[in-house]
């Protein structure tokens, strides 16, 4: 395949989605804001995620799903009706990647398993989202976020840095989006590897395992080694002095990374005495000791407005940024300048913001991609033009 200069890096990638909620629709979102041709094949109800939010004017537009499914088309079809399933065989007939997070036995009825799909598009890249691998004891369970951080271990993270004992979720569908990006990016590798073979294939994509390797990068730690050097967790991610340090205003993180960084900091913050403590003379006392040279950084900030500290130390290369409310995140001049925020009009929805694809490439700049749609938006057209093949 030739792409012109200055085109999607995924033009004429035909993508059809028959995912739901986060997993698999962040990873087609991807694909689309590349400027793959996606097409959301939902049920006559929706995608679930449609209904995630009740501050929406249309129903099934939340704004999880404006975020999720721009730039796609949505069909809806009824798998379980001949009709609409031979037009879902007609689209996977000219597809190049099918993603879907169906369990195993659940697709195998539908008749759109891989092997039954490969007969019909020998070339076809089919990504199986799924909770679990298909070759361990939990493959036949379902999975979601909450699962996910229960099982991998990642629920009791909080309480390993605070001291309460309580398992806790962290706030987010982190899961669900760091298995999205593993999907996206083993998706884009089986589509480079067509590129040179001209080779489909089976790509399977399980969030438990995504999300463990994810989260144990940093905090397999000491039992990366046999027998354990040192505990599970990495240290400096746990301590529970390791926080947003007060101001007199606020407060601001500050991250004196190196070892050298010690010194210039409490200097700077006036407490250059306080390094004149044996305890940290050596490198080796430092790192013993680091719980107290972050209790005592808090002695110091409180006396210092965050802006006198953000200015200050940035300009002494330590990294220093205030906290900020995550309500006030659309207001921030960086990602302002940047573009990182666009306002736009939605045919149902009216004014909204929009979030740029965060990479820039030199060779391409893509344009806005079309606002999420409505539930079945492109169903006649989707529908006419395979009647016409």
């Amino acid at each position: 395949m030739t792409i012109e200069s200055n085109s999607p890096m995924l033009k004429d990638i035909t993508v059809i989605d028959l995912s739901s909620v986060v997993f698999g629709p962040y990873c087609t979102q991807i694909l689309a804001d590349l400027g793959a041709d996606v097409t959301k094949v939902e049920a006559p109800h929706g995608d679930a995620f449609r209904y995630s939010s009740k501050w929406v004017k249309e129903v099934g537009m939340s704004a999880g799903h404006m975020t999720l499914n721009r730039g796609k088309k949505s069909v809806v079809l009824d798998l379980k009706t001949d009709d609409d399933l031979k037009v879902m065989r007609k689209l996977l007939q000219d597809a190049d990647v099918f993603v879907h997070n169906v369990r195993h036995k659940g697709i195998a009825r539908l008749g759109l398993d891989y092997e039954t799909v490969k007969e019909i598009n020998p070339g076809i890249i089919y990504v199986h989202c799924v909770g679990f691998g298909s070759s361990g004891p939990y493959a036949d369970y379902q999975a979601y976020d909450d699962v996910i951080q229960a099982m991998t271990g990642t629920a009791t993270l909080l309480s390993r840095a605070d001291g309460d004992e309580r398992p806790r979720y962290l706030p987010s569908l982190i899961a669900d989006k760091s298995a999205g990006l593993h999907a996206a990016y083993a998706t884009m590798a089986a589509i480079i590897h067509k590129l040179r073979t001209g080779e489909g294939q089976f790509v399977e994509v399980p969030m438990f395992e995504a999300f463990a390797h994810f989260m144990l990068k940093e905090h397999l730690s000491g039992k990366t080694f046999e027998p354990p050097v040192g505990p599970i967790c990495y240290a400096r991610q746990v301590d529970p002095d390791r926080q947003p340090f007060p101001t007199a205003n606020g407060h601001v993180s500050i991250v004196p990374y190196t070892d050298e960084a010690w010194g210039t900091l409490y200097e700077a913050i006036g407490g250059g005495d306080f390094m004149e403590d044996e305890r940290f003379s050596t490198r080796k006392g430092r790192t013993r000791h680091l719980a107290e040279l972050y209790q005592g950084i808090a002695q110091y900030t409180k006396l210092k407005t965050t802006e006198e500290l953000v200015q200050l130390l940035n300009s002494k290369n330590i990294p220093c940024f205030p906290v900020v409310d995550i309500d006030q995140i659309l207001d921030d001049p960086h990602l302002s300048e940047v573009g990182f925020f666009t306002k736009r009009e939605h045919p149902t929805e009216g004014t909204f913001y929009e979030m740029r694809e965060p990479s820039t490439f030199s060779e391409w700049q893509g344009d806005l991609p079309s606002p999420a749609p409505t539930i079945g938006q492109h169903t006649d057209e989707v529908k006419a033009d395979v009647a016409d093949r």
